[in-house]
């Protein structure tokens, strides 16, 4: 069964960036579509943004603009890069899949932490 690790993150000011790593035990090759999540302390989890295979991505509104979803298929890893953060992206972030039935193909991780704080 395929897991995903999540790296990367850390304390940073606003402004700043971090890039974001979800390194899978397995082949994502194949996978329909990767996806970063976020979840702060008393609020839903909720899609920041997705790859497919067929390179399509999707963004949250919030993070337009600011945010890239890549995915190296040769490295098995999904990477999200976060350009000019603010406080409101402070979150834990979580990577999953979606092989086509809808997302959640792998149990929720630890994520990584990320915090925006002058």
């Amino acid at each position: 069964q395929v897991q995903f690790v999540e790296s990367g993150g850390g304390l940073v000011q606003p402004g700043g960036s971090l890039r974001l790593s979800c390194a899978a035990s397995g082949s994502i090759f194949s996978i329909s579509a990767l996806g970063w999540f976020r979840q702060s302390p008393g609020k839903q989890r909720d899609l920041v943004a997705s790859a497919t295979s067929e390179g399509h991505t999707y963004y949250a509104d919030s993070v337009k603009g600011r945010f890239t979803i890549s995915r190296d298929n040769a490295k098995n890893t999904v990477y999200l890069q976060m350009n000019s953060l603010k406080y409101e992206d402070t979150a834990v972030y979580y990577c999953n899949a979606d092989i086509g039935t809808g997302w959640g193909y792998v149990d929720w991780g630890q994520g990584t932490q990320v915090t925006v704080s002058s």
